[in-house]
């Protein structure tokens, strides 16, 4: 009984160092899952929320989320903080601003992993789940008219910019590889619309602190 007590208390501690862990270090990461209505995210609040919430499920506390996303009058650039940002594996995606935009960044399938730390499906797998809502050029400001209604919409009209995870698409250009600007949805903002193009509504989350 005195072994098993003891068996399961060095269980427990060792959870709490991974997590510990963890809060410590990640800092960016590829939500899950999405709002389940497609595009609409409730806004920006509502995207922000979702990345916290997700992150508090994965036993990530105390650091505020905000999405990268862009809208009407917001840049996704401006909303992220200054780096650096680590995924949940401690790999660093990028130094800061800057280099989140430029070819210095190491967002890839293997790097660009959700809150849980489990890769995300991409191209090949089934399902593709690639696209990822951005709304955003690729130096990260807004694209207009590409953030399906600031993110309130899920119906057939509109449209918002994704990015490709994977870094892989249907050729070797640079909007294929891109991870933050790679082609717009078609057919509207609804979950099937987003389905429709390799995606399933997800979107990227940074710690501004």
């Amino acid at each position: 009984m005195r072994r098993l007590l003891l068996v399961t208390a060095a269980a427990s501690l060792a959870a709490i160092g991974v997590a510990s862990s963890q809060d410590a270090t990640m800092s960016f990461f590829v939500t899950s899952v999405g709002s389940g209505k497609g595009a609409d995210l409730g806004g920006l609040a509502g995207a922000d929320a979702h990345c916290g919430s997700l992150a508090e499920a994965a036993g990530i506390s105390g650091k505020t989320w905000c999405a990268y996303l862009s809208t009407s009058d917001t840049d996704a650039r401006d909303r992220i903080g200054k780096g650096p940002w680590f995924n949940a594996k401690g790999v660093k995606i990028a130094d800061d601003v800057a280099s989140l935009h430029s070819d210095a960044n190491a967002i890839t399938k293997q790097t660009a992993l959700d809150e849980k730390g489990e890769m995300v499906n991409g191209r090949g797998d089934k399902p593709n789940r690639h696209d990822v809502l951005t709304g955003s050029k690729p130096d990260g400001t807004k694209i207009a008219d590409q953030t399906c209604g600031d993110w309130t919409l899920s119906g057939a009209e509109g449209a918002a910019m994704t990015g490709h995870h994977d870094r892989t698409g249907l050729d070797d250009s640079a909007a294929a590889k891109s991870w933050n600007s790679s082609h717009a949805s078609r057919g509207g903002c609804s979950q099937d619309a987003l389905r429709s193009t390799g995606g399933d509504g997800l979107f990227y989350c940074f710690a501004v602190n």
